[in-house]
């Protein structure tokens, strides 16, 4: 993975806060995870037309339980009307907790990117979303699709100025 692949947003007025400081030790961390040579040979031997986030996650769920993530935590929306939606990793903070979400091949052409800041805009135990994204997805015809810059202009619109806040803390995305 290359450090140009990733991003952070923070909302205003969160940006000193001691929780900000701990979820950015954490992106540090797993920056340093996705650096490792076990880790990208592991992610690049699935990221492959037709394969599924999932198969992404596997690589990283060793790790991500090191840092204190736990996979697929239930619970999490219970107070909404809402089926089947739970995080690829979850870890409480105080604060308010991280949401980490795989995505692969589905991220711009589902939205699943703008799923995943609702799903953190929406749990009332999580502030901060970390996204792991392609940086290029080749489609099924053989194209490119630039998955890590399409996904930056889209979650950047958040934070734009004049935009109403949404209720998530920071957004850190990293690229694969």
């Amino acid at each position: 993975m290359n450090k140009n692949y990733y991003q952070r947003w923070t909302r205003e007025g969160v940006v000193d806060s001691a929780a900000l400081s701990k979820v950015d030790e954490l992106a540090v961390k797993v920056q340093s995870i996705l650096q490792k040579s076990d880790i990208q040979n592991a992610i690049s031997a699935v990221h492959k037309v037709g394969a599924s986030s999932f198969s992404v996650q596997e690589a990283l769920i060793g790790e991500m339980e090191m840092l204190g993530f736990e996979s697929e935590k239930k619970g999490l929306f219970a107070d909404f009307d809402v089926s089947g939606i739970r995080p690829d990793y979850f870890r409480n903070m105080e604060g308010g907790g991280i949401l980490f979400e795989v995505e692969r091949g589905k991220t711009i052409a589902n939205n699943m990117d703008l799923l995943d800041v609702w799903k953190t805009h929406i749990c009332q135990e999580a502030k901060h979303l970390f996204l792991l994204v392609p940086i290029i997805r080749t489609t099924q015809k053989g194209g490119e699709q630039k998955t890590f810059n399409s996904v930056e202009k889209r979650i950047g619109a958040f934070f734009a100025p004049n935009v109403p806040s949404i209720d998530v803390a920071s957004v850190h995305l990293f690229g694969y």
